[in-house]
């Protein structure tokens, strides 16, 4: 997918169904930004504080990352959003992007930083797969 002047790009037509008519868009981890249905949102922060809901650092600290960047966006008939320039930046986008359809989110990779993780992930992926299945058991 092309990113183009003013930080507009469209956001493909089956994730737009997926995400709902009105989408969060933020900061996320390891570089990237994330894109969920609005729907989804507060699912989706629950799950990554584990669910406390006392407010402790860890917690602020996740919210403040997250919503402290956070934008509602809702595209327009052709299914095109504006990243804001601080999210452009923080995620170095440039020329090409990759959204990746994730479970309820979906992630928007600069293409040149993603090609690099993606070669690292297939380096590891059998290791994290056995560290997830001894997890498991010992569960």
């Amino acid at each position: 997918m092309k990113f183009v002047a003013g930080h507009r790009v469209a956001v493909p037509a089956p994730l737009r169904r997926d995400l709902g008519e009105t989408f969060i868009l933020a900061k996320w981890y390891e570089g990237c930004l994330v894109l969920v249905g609005k729907s989804s949102w507060d699912a989706l922060l629950k799950r990554l504080t584990g669910g406390v809901e006392a407010i402790v650092s860890p917690v602020r600290d996740t919210e403040h990352f997250i919503f402290a960047s956070a934008y509602e966006m809702t595209p327009d008939e052709q299914g095109r959003i504006v990243i804001p320039e601080r999210l452009a930046d923080y995620a170095k986008l440039r020329f090409d992007i990759y959204f990746l359809g994730i479970r309820d989110r979906v992630e928007i990779w600069d293409k040149d930083i993603w090609d690099e993780r993606e070669k690292m992930i297939t380096k590891e992926a059998a290791k994290y797969i056995e560290d997830l299945a001894n997890r498991n058991e010992k569960k």
